[in-house]
């Protein structure tokens, strides 16, 4: 019922025209409804007031205006996309020295979420360098044509860090439902505070490793070697 009456709100005058054109038509209340995907409650309203009043242009509001015009919701989005790690509160401050009118964090907030942002946690991942990349793709395509038996008798080994303390230090960015993982939202970063558990496993067709796990001391490169091969010999 709250997004019908969000959608109810929201409707422009074209739409309602349009709505009452199709009902002028003969068209029932039910398939307009569907047409434009909104509540049939909604549609039976807008053609009593229409029938009532002549119009279905809706009346003068006497509630508090709104604190922002549209060119400043626009601005607002714009600088929250430029720059994703702003707070509410920066963006407020920015926005009220650009219009020089008073605009508060929760109503740059509330402007965010009508254009579609969110603050969420970024997500992150381990930085690599040109030369890393270079190395994947050519690794990819040096075997993009092998046959399952020749996978099977490869090994994939990986390891994963879980830290016992929280790593946001209370960063924020503003982004879309859906793009979590898109490149303008992922933070790099090989670096992490506090206690946490290394964590390590190797898989193939039909098989896999025991989980390993350092959980005590610092993990080097030569203990890192020592540890796995270990676990791979015995595999």
């Amino acid at each position: 019922m709250a997004n019908n009456q969000s959608v109810r709100r929201h409707l422009d005058a074209f739409t309602r025209g349009r709505i009452i054109g199709k009902l002028e038509e003969g068209r029932s209340v039910t398939s307009v409804a569907a047409e434009f995907g909104i509540a049939h409650s909604i549609v039976s309203r807008l053609w009593r007031q229409f029938q009532t009043t002549g119009t279905a242009i809706r009346g003068f509001s006497s509630g508090r205006p709104r604190g922002t015009t549209p060119a400043d919701d626009r601005y607002i989005v714009l600088q929250a996309r430029r720059n994703r790690r702003q707070t509410a509160g920066e963006i407020a401050r920015h926005t009220t020295q650009a219009t020089g009118r008073p605009i508060s964090r929760f109503t740059v907030a509330r402007r965010l979420h009508g254009g579609g942002l969110f603050a969420r946690r970024p997500v992150r991942c381990v930085p690599l360098t040109p030369a890393h990349r270079r190395r994947r793709s050519l690794w990819c395509r040096e075997h993009r044509n092998c046959r399952d038996n020749e996978w099977g008798r490869v090994l994939f080994t990986d390891e994963s860090r879980f830290s016992l303390s929280s790593d946001s230090h209370r960063i924020l960015i503003w982004r879309e439902r859906v793009s979590r993982n898109y490149p303008s939202n992922i933070i790099e970063r090989d670096r992490y505070g506090g206690r946490g558990d290394l964590v390590w496993r190797g898989i193939m067709l039909g098989s896999r490793t025991d989980l390993h796990i350092f959980d005590a001391g610092s993990v080097n490169g030569t203990r890192y070697c020592n540890e796995t091969s270990s676990i791979c010999a015995s595999f």
